[in-house]
């Protein structure tokens, strides 16, 4: 083996990719992120949970290897010979199961608060790309290690139980913090450098703070209730279900704003309902009322006045997310928005509008699509 290594140093191949070393994470970084877009799908697929287990499993091994190495049982051991690959492995399956949850997430985020939850995966994503020289620091690996497992296990329990609520994500948030301060304590107690290197008191705050943190965030609405994401969501003119299929009348936005694909400013004939069409993303076998609450600006108080909480439930297992719509009729002129709700008052997405009274609708701009 070490023969084999040095002669691929000495080669033409090993020289150049040397040359290159500068050049390769951000390499890894676009073909790993460009790799999961095409192959990570549906976080129930068997595929997905493969990979994403066996990336917390690896990054996890390789997290305690990495800070036992040093110790002198480990010496002339072929793990202490590549311990200096030990960082890269890190930043690896970080960066490989930050970007998984970001693709999860980009593929149906929606423009509400949650929103700043996926902007955070997004920056620990990029931000992982420059933890190279920094990974040593034990603090900043278990922050990130105890962040990210937090993450893996809201979305994997409710997955695999088929149940979402409140309560089943405190206990994955648990079963993280617990299987985080297990990982510290047993390298704590195993290696003398790691208790030479840090604090354990200001390591366990520094982990609890970040529980509090994430805790406070989802209490706030400000962390979307996953397994479960909004697909589609936009106000319509029509609605209707013809074999098991939806033809939605709505009216579209100009190309340039992709984000969201119904216009903002709904022009509403007399008498004319008002739709909202959503489609929710809910793993296989797990089922859950949603609720779209319509909600009317009030501008002499400034207030958004709920109107009606109207539900329907989510049946898991469709790749396009779960159909379902509501409307309202004599709707007054200004500001509305619905959010889409589960029972636990968490927030999937939010469609707003400005209705406005005409005589005659718009004959550009309506398109007519199946949903």
């Amino acid at each position: 083996m070490k023969r084999a290594l040095v002669g691929y140093r000495k080669s033409a191949f090993g020289r150049y990719i040397a040359r290159s070393q500068k050049y390769a994470p951000i390499l890894f970084f676009m073909g790993g992120f460009i790799f999961d877009t095409f192959t990570l799908g549906r976080i129930d697929r068997v595929y997905d949970t493969l990979v994403l287990c066996s990336h917390m499993t690896l990054v996890t091994i390789t997290l305690y290897l990495y800070n036992l190495v040093n110790e002198e049982k480990w010496e002339g051991t072929l793990i202490r010979r590549y311990s200096e690959y030990f960082p890269l492995a890190i930043q690896f399956f970080f960066g490989a199961l930050s970007s998984a949850f970001v693709i999860y997430f980009f593929r149906r985020v929606s423009l509400s608060k949650t929103m700043f939850f996926f902007i955070l995966l997004v920056l620990l994503l990029f931000a992982n790309e420059f933890l190279k020289k920094k990974i040593s620091n034990k603090y900043l690996q278990f922050s990130v290690y105890f962040f990210i497992s937090f993450i893996f296990f809201a979305f994997m329990i409710p997955t695999l139980i088929r149940e979402m609520n409140t309560f089943i994500f405190i206990i994955s948030g648990f079963v993280s913090l617990g299987c985080t301060l297990a990982l510290i304590m047993f390298i704590y107690g195993s290696s003398s450098g790691t208790r030479a290197e840090i604090s354990l008191k200001k390591l366990i705050g520094l982990i609890l703070s970040i529980y509090i943190t994430i805790n406070v965030f989802y209490y706030y609405n400000l962390i979307p209730p996953v397994p479960l994401a909004m697909d589609t969501g936009l106000v319509a003119h029509d609605v209707r279900k013809i074999n098991n299929e939806y033809i939605i009348t709505y009216e579209k936005n100009p190309w340039y704003i992709f984000w969201r694909k119904h216009h903002t400013t709904f022009h509403r004939a007399t008498g004319q309902r008002v739709y909202v069409f959503t489609s929710v993303f809910a793993p296989t076998d797990l089922k859950k009322p949603i609720f779209h609450r319509w909600q009317h600006y009030d501008p002499e108080t400034e207030t958004w006045q709920v109107t009606d909480d109207l539900g329907f439930e989510v049946a898991g297992g469709r790749d396009g997310g779960f159909r379902g719509y509501t409307y309202k009729s004599n709707l007054r002129e200004g500001k509305w928005k619905v959010d889409v709700i589960t029972e636990e008052e968490l927030v999937l997405g939010v469609v707003d509008f400005v209705i406005t009274n005409t005589s005659e609708l718009p004959k550009s701009g309506m398109v007519k699509k199946i949903f």
